[in-house]
């Protein structure tokens, strides 16, 4: 299966790659949340009921890789996972691009688990209080390309737009972004994104004020959605914003990062399974440390990160992680894959014959790069091809036996 790689993008792949993996131990100033090392270590196992949630949005951002081919129909029909939610309705779906290259996503009102809804069947109260507002964005399956070509042009990151840029800014904004940078491709992808976002959240926010809104996104998706909620939270003033993500890449430089953090309080004393930002990881899965810290990115705090290579992973194979960079998680040194590295980058500098290097070297079994790409897509579940079941390697896979739902404030 490797050798069905074009030998363009297999060089494209290992470079950024190599360049992940052998800069991430250059980083400096980690920040840690409050508190002395005694009060919090890592790695934490995650609760069963935050075990239930993520799983159950890695599944609703699964669906969305249904636009830009089938797509999704009202009420909540598509050929992938769609039956799997009878509590959700369509509100809209956008599409910025045609097929794979574009931005796309949908928005949904998710009226409440079988539970609720019967509890709001006997009281009118709970009928509002019940549900969320959710909002997910599609991956790309060029996120390696989107990196490499648009990963040395970072753009000024203005928390709240301009008038002339489609909004109002605030007049006392509650968070200011001083000398922040954002990757210029995924600030494009959100600036496209929002002009159909925004109208209809607004609108359903008017309708249903008391539901919170949830944000999901896998990949180049996961990136959006961290723009979009900052916009939501700084700018509109919505508190109750909370966002998950699957494979986020490096979405702007330090004081970016620190941004996201203040604004979502990702390094106070808030309890970690409370935190309303869940940066979802995987083991080898590279695109989280990209783009490169020598290009000036920084990843942000709300780490949970899967430390089972294989599907299915089970809570006690999810933990909890601490800081921007946490050493047991994404982040820890693998002296293997940097030694791999290593010799690829010198073979990338005396010579320029990538198919004789190939052939002859060896690649640890857990370094395929087949491997390497299906570890970005393995959240939960094989992520990212809209068929019935989701993608044919989920197929005869049990769903998780969990005999509980997510908590309310997991939802």
């Amino acid at each position: 299966m490797e050798g069905a790689l074009p030998g363009r993008f297999k060089l494209l792949l290992l470079l950024q790659l190599a360049i992940a993996y052998l800069t991430k131990a250059a980083y400096i100033n980690q920040q840690e949340p409050l508190g002395s090392k005694e009060e919090l270590t890592s790695p934490l196992t995650i609760s069963v009921p935050l075990f239930a949630s993520l799983e159950r949005l890695a599944r609703l951002v699964d669906v969305s890789y249904c636009l830009g081919t089938s797509g999704i129909r009202k009420p909540f029909q598509c050929l992938s996972r769609c039956d799997e939610f009878p509590e959700l309705t369509l509100a809209t779906t956008w599409s910025t691009g045609i097929l794979f290259s574009d931005n796309c996503g949908f928005i949904a009102i998710d009226n409440g688990s079988e539970r609720q809804l019967l509890e709001a069947n006997r009281n009118d109260a709970a009928n509002e209080r019940q549900g969320a507002i959710v909002v997910a964005f599609r991956g790309t399956y060029s996120i390696t390309n989107t990196i490499v070509d648009l990963g040395t042009i970072p753009q000024k990151y203005v928390p709240y737009p301009s008038p002339d840029d489609g909004g109002e800014s605030p007049e006392k904004p509650s968070h200011k972004c001083t000398n922040c940078t954002v990757h210029m491709g995924f600030l494009e992808s959100w600036r496209s994104a929002r002009e159909a976002v925004l109208p209809e959240l607004k609108a359903l926010r008017a309708k249903y004020p008391s539901r919170p809104i949830q944000l999901v996104g896998h990949s180049l998706g996961g990136a959006v959605a961290c723009l979009a909620a900052l916009e939501l939270k700084v700018s509109l003033g919505w508190d109750d914003v909370t966002v998950t993500t699957f494979g986020e890449p490096r979405t702007g430089n330090a004081q970016f990062a620190r941004f996201v953090n203040d604004v979502f309080d990702l390094n106070g004393r808030t309890d970690l399974e409370k935190r309303s930002y869940r940066r979802v990881t995987h083991v080898d899965d590279p695109v989280p440390l990209l783009p490169p810290s020598e290009f000036g990115y920084k990843s942000h705090s709300g780490e949970i990160f899967i430390s089972k290579s294989s599907l299915s992973p089970s809570e006690t194979d999810v933990h909890l992680c601490i800081g921007d960079e946490d050493p047991n998680c994404s982040a820890k040194d693998d002296s293997t894959m940097k030694s791999l590295l290593h010799r690829l980058l010198h073979f990338r500098w005396t010579t320029s014959s990538l198919q004789a290097y190939t052939e002859r070297m060896s690649f640890p079994a857990r370094f395929k790069l087949w491997q390497l790409f299906f570890a970005h897509r393995d959240y939960f579940w094989r992520l990212g091809l809209c068929v019935p079941g989701g993608d044919p390697t989920n197929w005869g896979r049990h769903s998780y036996e969990h005999s509980y739902e997510p908590h309310d404030e997991y939802l």
